[in-house]
């Protein structure tokens, strides 16, 4: 595994007039405009109604396009704002945010648990942003300069990490892509974007959450309570919510981060005249490194098995992308003391020497609702209970997990002048290579 500082990024003056194109393509024109548009420069569809066969050689993405593509999917955005007022917790601030960094798409209450991986011709990379703090953050007017929006790509770029210098390789077959994804999915000259989330740590953030609002959790799975689930200081304790629900919560609150990055990205590609699309048709677990076949890989994660599980189950890659989890913590002691400290600790969006966007920042990081010691037996019971009853973090859904994935590429305008009527693409493809190339 390799770890390249990203190189200086800089643009040259024609990638800087076409940026100022982009920057007034209208938000409605990219909504109305998004279609799938699969069918890439080098591209070919051996038979069937759509047959066709490029004449144009494979065109990666350029170093600005990638850059405009990961920073619309990835991006930091300025601080987050956090929740602002429940009158449970009045006058304290509620603490529910797991990070300061706001980016470029929604988390449900501010805890961000989501990271991005991304292949291309050039490699596989970790792209982090959920704890970055802006360092060039973009006016909220809308207003931003092409100079604000350079150092904004640049600020994406400098957080590459280049874990392989090779493009993940994932047969042309079942059952790693889908049939209908084995013509064209993680295509020469294409990049793949990999949103992925970190279940074990959304899971905590949740049964914090309920624990916080007075409801503790109880196994509908086994029938069985769970220690610490109806603990007399809990408002709700006759009432607890069942485990399932909780983790079927985790799972569609992380899931709605991954699609909405992967969207944005989608967006974007339209401003751009690129093609690409968000897909789930590649296997999860073969991207991540559980396919069972040692030539295949992907990422490499970390993968256990469990005869409990009907699933293998990928939990992080050691040194670069590590869950709540075992082998990454010890057990869920450590799991819980890094979730207190990711919230409360220096950096943390509860603690008062972070920057932020109030006009007395201190003060109001400061106002947060703390953790006390009963507080962290009581999350740290239920979050041992359900490691030790499933063998895993969360216990029945993945510890990590992928939705969709985001393409971009270049078009081949041809194949939609040959089988489709007008309009199948915009002007932004059509001039495309005038705008962002010489």
């Amino acid at each position: 595994m390799t770890s390249t500082a990203a190189a200086t990024f800089v643009l040259d003056e024609h990638e800087r007039r076409a940026l100022a194109d982009l920057t007034s393509f209208p938000l409605l024109g990219a909504i109305t405009g998004r279609r799938s548009r699969r069918f890439p420069v080098g591209g070919e569809i051996p038979s069937g109604e759509l047959a066709f066969a490029s004449n144009k050689p494979v065109q990666p993405l350029s170093d600005t396009e990638r850059a405009i593509v990961l920073a619309a999917v990835t991006g930091v955005t300025g601080w987050n704002f956090g929740i602002s007022h429940h009158p449970g917790y009045a006058p304290a601030l509620p603490n529910y945010s797991g990070t300061a960094t706001g980016r470029t798409f929604p988390s449900a209450a501010g805890f961000h648990t989501t990271e991005f991986f991304f292949t291309d011709d050039s490699g596989t990379y970790f792209l982090s942003s959920r704890d970055a703090q802006p360092q060039s953050e973009l006016p909220d007017d809308g207003s931003a300069s092409d100079t604000d929006i350079e150092a904004w790509l640049a600020e994406t770029v400098g957080r590459y990490r280049k874990i392989s210098d090779d493009r993940i390789y994932l047969p042309r077959e079942e059952p790693y892509l889908e049939g209908h994804n084995t013509w064209i999915a993680n295509h020469p000259g294409s990049l793949l974007v990999i949103p992925i989330a970190d279940l074990a740590q959304h899971f905590i953030a949740n049964v914090a959450f309920f624990l916080q609002n007075g409801y503790g959790l109880y196994d509908d799975i086994n029938g069985r309570e769970i220690p610490g689930g109806t603990d007399s200081s809990l408002r709700h304790a006759g009432d607890p919510f069942p485990l399932s629900f909780v983790e079927q919560y985790t799972l569609a609150e992380a899931s709605a981060e991954l699609i909405t990055a992967a969207y944005n990205g989608h967006l974007i590609l339209g401003a751009l005249g690129l093609g690409g699309w968000t897909f789930d048709g590649i296997d999860r677990l073969s991207i991540l490194g559980a396919s069972g076949d040692p030539g295949v890989p992907g990422l490499g994660l970390e993968v256990q098995t469990d005869d409990r599980w009907a699933l293998p189950n990928p939990t992080g890659l050691p040194g670069v992308f590590e869950t709540l989890s075992r082998p990454h913590v010890a057990d869920a002691a450590e799991a819980v003391a890094r979730f207190t400290e990711r919230k409360f600790g220096p950096g943390g969006p509860f603690h008062p020497d972070t920057p932020g966007p109030w006009s007395d920042n201190p003060r109001v990081r400061g106002s947060a609702a703390r953790y006390d010691d009963d507080f962290v037996r009581l999350l740290t019971e239920q979050i041992a209970y359900v490691d030790d009853t499933f063998g895993k973090i969360p216990g029945t859904v993945p510890t990590v997990h992928i939705l969709n994935y985001l393409q971009a590429q270049h078009i081949d305008t041809d194949f939609y002048d040959h089988h489709f009527g007008p309009g199948a693409y915009l002007d932004t493809h059509r001039d495309h290579d005038r705008t962002w190339h010489r």
